[in-house]
């Protein structure tokens, strides 16, 4: 029906319209949704406030001996029924779950800002 000459001449123009055609669809910028992450989700000074505020609350603490530097053993002279009662009431106060392993890792005040602050759930 048709001549070999146009068969290829339509070959031909159907092979470049389909290598233009993707050439044009890789060529077009695509839509790219960026994440950015942070490495704490609470501010850690407030954080730090918030749980100075709940260690200097709990019953067995004298006050005036909490700070950001303070060691729940140590220096306020909790044994670790204590320590675990304040990582509770820190748990209260942010709204989170801390799983047995971290919290006995949680043995001062300062452990416990660096927890909460990189908790992703912490309110």
């Amino acid at each position: 029906m048709f001549s070999s000459a146009a068969r290829t001449a339509a070959s031909r123009f159907a092979a470049r319209a389909a290598v233009s055609s993707r050439a044009t669809v890789t060529a077009q910028p695509s839509a790219m949704s960026l994440r950015y992450f942070a490495s704490t989700f609470l501010n850690p000074a407030e954080v730090q406030e918030r749980i100075i505020t709940v260690v200097k609350n709990f019953d067995k603490v004298d006050p005036s001996k909490v700070s950001a530097t303070s060691k729940f053993a140590d220096d306020l002279g909790l044994d670790s029924l204590d320590a675990v009662e304040v990582v509770m009431a820190i748990e209260d106060e942010f709204a989170i779950e801390i799983p047995d392993a971290e919290a006995d890792r949680i043995a001062s005040v300062a452990d416990a800002v660096e927890y909460v602050a990189a908790h992703p759930m912490a309110k």
